[in-house]
């Protein structure tokens, strides 16, 4: 691995404007990771590619406002931000109607982090960046931190429908249900799970399926076009879905109810984000709003269930029984790690000793990208970095938007959003918009 004294300056700019994004790529603190952190940068980004990823937008902008930003003519520009696309370094939205193309600096997750080895083949050294990668995010826990230390976090986890309680069948809403957002999605594309890819050349992936990450809507149209996976249609995504559930897989969704991006199947053993919290304790998830309910008197002691709880919120318990010496084993279900998947019920061994049902603790899902940015932004101290981009605004549509996830927010967050912002604009909407969540 690289030297750390001799980063050059192009990679120590690139990783400060990285940092503007909600989810940055933050300085490690251990030797281990410091090494990882910057083989990363310098197998993914050249120090030309480097110098230019340091003075792009991290939202979408166009390609004349970027050329005029960085003083490069049009057409060189184009050539040099396609070229970085190919590499997952840059991302190019293509709007479903006008056709507009719009650029920006692709974040480390979700984004470069996954794209690099969401490909099998690739001039990206393989091994050489899973390497870098585990001792980066690791190596220590600054950049779990980073990613899973605010309570709106990048993902959430959709609960099995088929497993819920009869009961509780009628609540559930569309946005909830892992079938209605394949069955709603515009495109969907399939690729590599970069997180059992990147196990695999660690040398510790386990045996569940490889080719059944799903990228949706936007997601899909970029993944697809770029060549990081290929497109399919809802019938095979239905497929993979099923047969993920049938390996015990979790689903884990962009933490939005309107056009999420992407649908993974997740283990517990290879997912970074389930890894969170199995490492280190995080809540790298947001749960689903049910939990699965124990029937005792069906419950067979099996710890099938336990077994197969991707956080190990599930324990074996024992109590005495009259009248035998032998104790009864049974399940205890921790309902604050519980992500509320239902892979527990799944595996249940009777098939109806365990069933999902409406928790009375229920999870706040942003309503769209912005909400989340925004929510992320101000718990990570980086909501002035959102809005104003490198000192420019950002345009009256976005900032509209922005406003109205502020608005939307409790109102510890709204003192917070003010302090952060000293806007006295954001002020005085704070001050007249009428609280949502009063009657």
């Amino acid at each position: 691995m690289g030297h750390l004294g001799h980063l050059k300056a192009e990679y120590q700019e690139l990783v400060t404007r990285l940092d503007s994004n909600p989810v940055g790529m933050p300085f490690p603190t251990t030797e281990q990771a410091r090494r990882g952190w910057q083989e990363i940068l310098e197998i993914l980004y050249t120090p030309e590619e480097a110098a230019l990823g340091s003075k792009l937008p991290v939202m979408p902008a166009s390609l004349d406002k970027i050329a005029r930003k960085t003083g490069i003519a049009a057409a060189d520009l184009k050539l040099r931000l396609d070229a970085m696309a190919d590499k997952g370094l840059v991302m190019d939205l293509i709007h479903p109607k006008t056709k507009k193309v719009q650029y920006m600096l692709s974040p480390p997750v979700v984004g470069f982090f996954e794209f690099s080895l969401m490909r099998a083949k690739d001039m990206i050294p393989k091994k050489r960046m899973a390497e870098a990668l585990h001792a980066y995010c690791h190596g220590d826990i600054a950049f779990a931190s980073e990613v899973f230390g605010g309570d709106t976090v990048i993902g959430r986890a959709m609960v099995n429908e088929s497993m819920l309680d009869p009961e509780s069948t009628p609540d559930i809403l569309d946005w909830e249900k892992a079938t209605s957002l394949l069955k709603d999605a515009r495109n969907i594309a399939v690729s590599l799970c970069y997180c059992r890819h990147k196990q695999d050349h660690l040398g510790k992936a386990c045996d569940a399926p490889v080719d059944n990450c799903l990228s949706i809507n936007a997601g899909a149209d970029f993944v697809e076009r770029r060549k990081f996976g290929r497109k399919i249609d809802a019938m095979e995504a239905m497929d993979i879905l099923v047969r993920s559930r049938e390996s015990g897989l979790v689903q884990i969704a962009d933490n939005v109810q309107n056009r999420p991006s992407f649908l993974c199947n997740c283990c517990g053993c290879c997912c970074g984000q389930l890894q969170a919290i199995n490492e280190f304790d995080l809540h790298a998830v947001n749960t689903s709003n049910y939990r699965p309910v124990l029937n005792m008197d069906t419950c067979t002691g099996c710890s099938k269930c336990a077994r197969a709880c991707p956080v190990t919120a599930i324990f074996m318990t024992a109590t005495s029984q009259v009248a035998n010496r032998k104790n009864k084993i049974f399940p205890a279900i921790n309902l604050d790690r519980c992500i509320g998947c239902g892979v527990c019920a799944q595996a249940c061994n009777t098939k109806h000793s365990l069933s999902m049902k409406t928790y009375t603790k229920k999870s706040h899902v942003p309503v769209n990208a912005i909400e989340k940015a925004v929510r992320m932004s101000l718990e990570r101290g980086k909501l002035a970095d959102l809005i104003f981009d490198q000192g420019e605004g950002r345009g009256s549509r976005f900032l509209n938007s922005v406003v109205r996830g502020i608005t939307n927010l409790p109102p510890i967050e709204k003192v917070l959003a003010s302090e952060q912002l000293r806007s006295r604009f954001i002020n005085y909407v704070l001050k007249t918009v009428k609280d949502p969540t009063e009657a």
